[in-house]
């Protein structure tokens, strides 16, 4: 009975979770926070793709803002064509940037995004495809560590510099913004904001299934081993390069999956979302809740997001200080993160302890 207990425990602690997060918290939080929390639970997906790569698989990335941004600008042309759809002034379905800029046709990447189902396909797809071939090309090379990470976040410089270029096509510095509608359904509704972070929490709770799954596979065990170890796996006879490349490939697509949902929930996106410092951003959230946990990663996000917003309210000159100093005490002393010092806590309080012997008496008899 005890054995089937502590079996349980773990699917049971999971689904009352995931039932609290959606029929108790929406009744508990105003429409704000609730928002607030969507977007927080977006940086936990794209946080549970980072704890696969980097935590997994030893792959330091700093530019999963671009896989983010990927996935969230295809939803937004979407959104923006359905809104221009609609709108008697846009001729031709032009948003307003391309008029003045003096196009006077779509782009074909924004034809191809008409159709919902296109749309999402692109926001997963698209990143997962960059990715494969990111990760081909660098690691059968041999490219890791510091330069892969230098190479990443030099991939997320040059994507913003893209989009604000790139104008007339992204809408520049300000990005695209004004959602009104999703296939038919209003975003600006209390219900449909509700029906977003239901989605949100859904689409968490089966992604990080996934790849709990995933990680405990022998595939994952590959992985463990390429991290610790990538000469010996090779000289075992293994090719790390598509190993790696697979697991770098499924973060971004996760990371490009967060972004879908992460525009219509906050209603914008624009090049200082899906920079350096956002990259960095997530890559330190996930060592503070702790890279070799999946769980762990997914609640650092939360807690930093949570934390930034409630610092920057109190304190809104002075988060930039307090986070840093976070930082440090974290890599410090808990550079397991916070899923290092939960694990150490619970071995401590259910190690058995030893009996102390009682001491022994020798006499003489009488």
């Amino acid at each position: 009975m005890t054995t089937t207990l502590t079996r349980l425990r773990g699917p049971l602690t999971f689904t009352a979770l995931i039932a609290a997060a959606i029929l108790v918290l929406p009744h508990l939080l105003e429409p704000f926070r609730l928002n607030l929390l969507a977007q927080y639970l977006c940086y936990a997906i794209v946080a549970l793709g980072i704890a696969l790569a980097w935590g997994r698989g030893g792959m330091l990335t700093l530019g999963h803002g671009v896989y983010f941004g990927l996935g969230g600008y295809a939803i937004a042309i979407h959104l923006t064509l359905a809104r221009t759809a609609t709108d008697p002034l846009t001729p031709d379905r032009l948003p307003q940037f391309m008029v003045w800029s003096g196009r006077t046709e779509l782009p074909w990447f924004w034809t191809a995004l008409t159709h919902p189902a296109a749309a999402i396909a692109a926001a997963v797809l698209v990143p997962g495809a960059l990715a494969t071939l990111l990760g081909w090309s660098v690691f059968r090379q041999r490219v890791r560590g510091a330069y892969f990470a230098i190479l990443n976040q030099a991939l997320a410089a040059a994507f913003v510099i893209l989009l604000i270029g790139q104008q007339h096509l992204t809408g520049g510095s300000n990005g695209l913004t004004d959602f009104p509608v999703f296939a038919g359904h209003s975003l600006y509704s209390p219900t449909a904001q509700t029906t977003l972070y239901t989605l949100t929490v859904l689409t968490l709770a089966a992604l990080y299934l996934l790849l709990r799954h995933i990680t405990r596979s022998r595939y994952g065990k590959l992985l463990l081993a390429i991290r610790d170890g990538e000469d010996r796996v090779r000289y075992l006879g293994y090719d790390p390069t598509w190993a790696k490349t697979l697991a770098y490939a499924l973060s971004a697509m996760t990371a490009g999956i967060a972004g879908a949902l992460f525009v219509p929930i906050l209603g914008i996106i624009s090049p200082t979302l899906v920079g350096v410092i956002p990259s960095i951003m997530m890559v330190l959230a996930v060592a503070l809740g702790g890279r070799h946990s999946l769980a762990g990663a997914a609640t650092g996000a939360v807690l930093v997001n949570a934390a930034q917003t409630t610092f920057a309210e109190t304190f809104a000159g002075g988060w930039t200080y307090l986070q840093g100093a976070l930082f440090v005490l974290v890599i410090a002393l808990a550079p397991q993160g916070l899923a290092g010092l939960t694990h150490h806590a619970r071995g401590a309080l259910t190690r058995p302890r030893t009996p102390t012997p009682e001491p022994t008496t020798t006499g003489s008899p009488t």
